[in-house]
């Protein structure tokens, strides 16, 4: 592991940058990025969806979100789950919901070991 700036993402496999990123968000992160980091997000997700692979994972399951929001937020929670699906079907970024950070970690180091397996077996192409 190595610690480094990415363009897009906030982990992906050295090397292959720009081919492969994974973005993970916390609950507060989530709905900061939703309300007024909006547009930086979307063009976020622009980035990630000219990769061979871009996922956000984020550290709490939807169904957490739209029943304990942040405490802070004036963001209704469906707000949350309409921009999701939205900009899965906009970028064709994959979106992944896990219980915490933990869980969302191991499943980014998944994501991304799976993603290097496919790759050296010639399962996917880039």
């Amino acid at each position: 592991m190595e610690v480094a700036t990415l363009a897009s993402g906030d982990y992906s496999i050295k090397g292959l940058e720009d081919k492969v990123a994974i973005e993970r968000k916390s609950l507060i992160d989530l709905f900061g990025t939703v309300g007024r980091g909006r547009d930086r997000f979307e063009r976020e997700l622009e980035r990630l969806a000219k990769m061979r692979f871009g996922a956000v994972v984020i550290e709490a399951y939807l169904h957490i979100i739209a029943a304990k929001p942040p405490a802070r937020s004036q963001l209704p929670p469906k707000v949350i789950a309409r921009s999701i699906a939205a900009w899965s079907m906009r970028y064709g970024v994959h979106f992944h919901d896990r219980r915490n950070r933990a869980l969302a970690e191991k499943w980014t180091y998944i994501l991304l070991e799976r993603f290097w397996n496919d790759l050296q077996t010639g399962k996917i192409k880039i």
